[in-house]
């Protein structure tokens, strides 16, 4: 009996001091140019990041999200988008393609990762701490799920695709965010 209390005791005090940490900080992406985004480097500064597809329906969404970078950057928001192909294949089949289709349609200006796995095995452990922080339905279903990060790195709203950028649901709470 003692040694089935230890065992347990001891299982939960591994489980509990495991090296999950509880911010974004921990994360990094590479750039659409090969160059390393490492989130550290935003410590102090709100981000705004989504999930993004050059041939989805919500693709309009790009004018948004460089909307909200030219309003919000000189309150230190970082805008992310984070291209990928899981949802419905619908990612161009280069970093460069991405890169030229954004540039030449919504002039985005923002920071762009590389082509990027979300789901699966695969996917990017930035996706799945949005999963164990803030459950399932969090986690992307489509493409354009957007997630506000505020100054200590935390999360602190999500919203699915059919949220656009520019709405007040959005810009309140990047407001909020930013005068904290």
């Amino acid at each position: 009996m003692n040694k089935i209390l230890i065992f347990i005791i001891t299982i939960i005090g591994v489980s509990m001091t495991s090296n999950v940490e509880a911010d974004v900080y921990q994360f990094s992406f590479n750039s659409i140019d090969g160059k390393n985004i490492n989130l550290n480097d935003f410590k102090g500064r709100p981000i705004f990041i989504v999930n993004t597809a050059s041939l989805c329906g919500f693709t309009y969404q790009y004018s948004d999200l460089e909307s909200l970078h030219q309003k919000y950057k000189k309150d230190g928001l970082i805008v992310l988008g984070i291209p990928s192909n899981n949802f419905g294949n619908q990612e161009l089949s280069s970093n460069q393609k991405v890169k030229e289709f954004c540039t030449i349609n919504f002039d985005v200006s923002f920071l762009l990762t590389e082509i990027t796995d979300i789901k699966g095995e695969k996917g990017h452990p930035f996706f799945k701490w949005i999963k164990k922080e803030a459950g399932f339905l969090a986690f992307p279903k489509w493409n354009f799920y957007k997630y506000l990060i505020n100054k200590e790195g935390l999360l602190v709203k999500w919203f699915a695709s059919t949220t656009q950028p520019s709405s007040n649901k959005i810009t309140k709470e990047i407001d909020k965010v930013i005068l904290q």
